[in-house]
């Protein structure tokens, strides 16, 4: 199993203070003979009804490393992966990719991030890493190119 990101117990606690209970730690999917790790699985345990029942998978990337390019890089490919078996394998579950929200504001606000957002129709739960808390929740739209 893969080692926690750095940013997996700020993630926890800002799901669930927006009313998500956590269900899977890390979320196992198996795929042939061989087993992938997102790094959450959840399920709303709100009320509301927009989001009852939903389930959702969470990949988290705390964008620590030299490069916070590369670090998209990496963090869109293993996103890309997981949102290909889970459309087979879990299909009634969707995808998010968590990141901090100094990095929304800078790298992904920009031209180039937005421009990956959009082109790969990314889900993006932004988060508080201060104060553990969902800042945003993003619904990218396919734009067609994939």
């Amino acid at each position: 199993m893969p080692a926690s990101n750095l940013c997996h117990d700020a993630v926890i606690r800002a799901l669930e203070s927006d009313g998500w209970t956590i269900t899977d730690d890390p979320l196992k999917l198996e795929y042939g003979d061989r087993n992938l790790y997102v790094d959450l699985g959840a399920e709303c345990s709100t009320l509301g009804a927009e989001r009852a029942g939903r389930k959702i998978a969470v990949e988290i990337q705390s964008f620590l490393g030299l490069s916070a390019l590369r670090d998209l890089e990496e963090a869109v490919g293993q996103y890309q992966v997981y949102r290909v078996v889970l459309a087979v394998t879990q299909p009634e579950r969707l995808l998010y990719l968590a990141a901090p929200r100094r990095v929304y504001d800078t790298l992904l606000t920009e031209k180039l991030g937005q421009l990956i957002i959009a082109s790969l129709a990314l889900r993006l739960l932004i988060f508080d890493e201060k104060n553990e808390r969902v800042h945003q929740w993003i619904e990218s739209t396919d734009t067609g190119r994939s």
